[in-house]
């Protein structure tokens, strides 16, 4: 995309910093955190540049859910067909459950990330979508081929 995006239109939320490095190696393009707490529940608000998604990956005893707050992404667990996000969608992520979400190519996208707590649990991220797998969900038809 050869235009510039001001993600900070219609936003809920401020979309925070670049990802630091320590979590920037898990995603393919540039996305920002912005902590809104870490007390009790942590919720991060996660924002995707247009084409940015993370790799696939795990949280163990604990689970996620998003809070979708703007643009257009995906969410997909491993073996199972990807589901299309708009704003005001929400997805809850099992403990164990191997997945994925990001922005669609076109799109910039924008979620809560809420932590589910529990005790001992922790985040294990994997490999890379593959490029096959996001480009069929960015078809012209909108499908996930």
């Amino acid at each position: 995309m050869n235009e510039t995006v001001d993600l900070s239109k219609g936003v809920i939320f401020p979309i925070g910093d670049k990802l630091p490095e320590m979590f920037s190696k898990y995603f393919m393009g540039q996305a920002y955190l912005n902590m809104l707490t870490t007390t009790g529940v942590p919720i991060g608000n996660v924002t995707f540049e247009p084409g940015c998604r993370n790799n696939w990956h795990i949280h163990h005893k604990g689970g996620q859910i998003l809070l979708v707050t703007g643009g257009r992404g995906y969410y997909q667990e491993w073996g199972k067909e990807a589901m299309e996000l708009q704003p005001g969608d929400v997805v809850n992520i099992p403990p164990e459950v191997k997945h994925w979400h990001g922005a669609a190519i076109d799109s910039w996208f924008s979620h809560l990330a809420v932590e589910v707590p529990a005790e001992g649990g922790s985040n294990e991220w994997l490999e890379a979508v593959t490029d096959d797998v996001y480009e069929k969900l960015n078809s012209s038809d909108g499908t996930n081929a």
